[in-house]
């Protein structure tokens, strides 16, 4: 099986912080760029952040750029989002997703995707 799994979502004061894993099985994340969405009740799916399945170099969306760090692990083929200083509008269900590429873009065309774990941050 092909598969990518979520987790870390949760509820969390303004603030605060949360780590979002992704989690590969049926294939080597070592050769994929993963991208990390979002999207809020009511509005479109956004992309927040990417890593390359080259030489991993990451991109970010403005409006999470210095708050917000991704990265991978090789040895446990998981692709992780750290998540600092969060705020309200944070709050949305986050997905990663995967795709053969030497590089990536929030924006490009993915692959593989997984069911996503809500993040909420309210007071």
């Amino acid at each position: 099986q092909v598969r990518l799994v979520e987790s870390g979502g949760g509820l969390v004061q303004p603030g605060g912080s949360l780590r979002l894993s992704c989690v590969a099985s049926g294939f080597r994340l070592d050769y994929y760029s993963v991208a990390w969405f979002r999207q809020a009740p009511g509005k479109e799916r956004e992309g927040v952040s990417c890593i390359s399945g080259g030489d991993s170099s990451t991109s970010y969306v403005d409006s999470v750029s210095g708050r917000f760090t991704v990265s991978r692990d090789k040895a446990s083929n998981t692709v992780y989002q750290q998540m600092n200083s969060l705020k309200p509008e944070d709050t949305a269900i986050y997905s990663c997703a995967a795709v053969v590429r030497r590089l990536c873009g929030i924006d490009d065309m993915y692959d593989y995707w997984g069911q996503g774990t809500q993040v909420t941050v309210s007071s």
